[in-house]
């Protein structure tokens, strides 16, 4: 007996979370991507039922699956408890995967981090797990690397939610990463320094320059402790830093527009998508909306998680026009 009878026979249905490390590599047909130098594979979580782990429900057969873009110095573990909400509470259910961007999280760190980089290891991405077309949430730089899939693939793209980021402007905020990067270059740790009293380290030095409490849980995360001892980061610190002006503003686009739905989200106590924005939105995404969750700054899917899922889920489940 399969172990998807046993389960069916108790009843039981489970999702299922498989968490793809970056020293595995894939054999597919890239089209697009095959001749493109610098891609990545980029390391991911994906979130399925038991139904088509075990073939009960062809995948063919499913909606567009959710691929997640984190932010700049996030992760794809940032969006794990809201991934298997997304999974349970979607309707019809979907998919969800969350991917590691090249130079965080487990994927392999690369001296290129251009926008063109970021988005052709999407591409190859969507070709190594056999995705058609997917619904994609981008935060940050993810939501800048999911506009880009959009306009420059709009076939690949069904429905697009942009999390706290525009084309049009960047908020004086996210310029502060460049000073929290070069402070973490030339961070020493005393040897033999135990985890806990080495994040209060960080804390120590950056408590100058970081004043969100959001961010700096964001860099502590990413602090690794080393088989002999000393510490590394999860993100490539000096890629980050040597792409950090291209990263910082929006490719110019010419005659490039994506007429499917977009969710545009902003935090009300943020900067990164300014009102003002909206009408020069439009002209690249004609069937765009831009909502704000009152209170929430720029990580507002930890800060008000129930409304961003709520906002984000009904924009997911309605229909499609045409």
């Amino acid at each position: 007996m399969t172990l998807h009878k046993i389960f069916s026979k108790c009843g039981l249905n489970f999702l299922i979370v498989k968490c793809i490390p970056i020293n595995v590599r894939f054999k597919t047909d890239l089209a697009q991507t095959e001749n493109y130098k610098h891609i990545v594979d980029l390391a991911y979580a994906s979130y399925q039922s038991t139904d088509t782990i075990f073939g009960k429900v062809k995948l063919r057969d499913v909606p567009s699956p959710l691929l997640i873009l984190h932010g700049f110095l996030g992760s794809k573990s940032n969006f794990n408890t809201l991934c298997k909400r997304y999974h349970d509470r979607v309707k019809p259910k979907r998919l969800v995967y969350a991917v590691d961007l090249r130079n965080h999280g487990d994927s392999a760190h690369s001296k290129d981090n251009s926008y063109d980089d970021l988005v052709m290891d999407i591409l190859k991405f969507l070709k190594t797990v056999g995705l058609e077309k997917t619904c994609v949430l981008g935060h940050d730089i993810g939501g800048r690397i999911g506009m880009l899939l959009a306009l420059k693939n709009p076939e690949l793209v069904e429905k697009l939610i942009i999390s706290e980021t525009s084309p049009i402007t960047t908020s004086r905020s996210f310029k502060i990463f460049p000073d929290v990067l070069r402070i973490l270059n030339n961070l020493v740790f005393p040897p033999n320094l135990p985890l806990p009293q080495a994040r209060a380290h960080v804390v120590n030095c950056l408590s100058r320059i970081v004043k969100s409490k959001e961010l700096m849980s964001l860099v502590l995360m990413n602090l690794i402790q080393k088989s002999d001892g000393g510490y590394s980061w999860r993100f490539n610190n000096k890629a980050l830093l040597d792409f950090f002006d291209e990263l910082s503003s929006f490719p110019e686009i010419h005659n490039l527009e994506y007429k499917g739905p977009v969710l545009f989200l902003g935090g009300g106590k943020s900067d990164y998508i300014q009102k003002t924005d909206f009408p020069k939105i439009l002209k690249f995404f004609p069937n765009a909306q831009l909502k704000y969750i009152e209170g929430a700054g720029h990580w507002l899917h930890a800060e008000k998680p129930n409304e961003f899922l709520k906002i984000t889920i009904d924009f997911l489940n309605r229909p499609s026009a045409g």
